[in-house]
């Protein structure tokens, strides 16, 4: 997979779960109305555990789009150096 489209892909994914953690923090209900399903049976655990869930995702994907950043500007200051896709 070429390096900027896996950036693209980490950083809208990233982007994706961190408006869904923004979403259930404002609107935890949300996922009950949506999919008709509510394991907890309204005392929010199942939401909280959601919002730490895409929390620590949208933050690693950040993560490793900055990582995939780094490597393509690496790449182009230095073209003469082989490519390690």
């Amino acid at each position: 997979m070429p390096p900027r489209l896996r950036l693209r892909i980490e950083i809208a994914t990233a982007s994706v779960a961190f408006v869904l953690f923004l979403l259930t923090l404002v609107w935890s209900d949300w996922i009950e109305i949506l999919f008709g399903w509510d394991p907890d049976e309204h005392n929010g655990s199942v939401e909280w555990a959601i919002v730490g869930g895409l929390l620590v995702l949208a933050l690693l994907l950040f993560g490793a789009a900055r990582i995939e950043w780094r490597r393509i500007r690496a790449a182009q200051a230095h073209p003469s150096s082989p490519s390690t896709d």
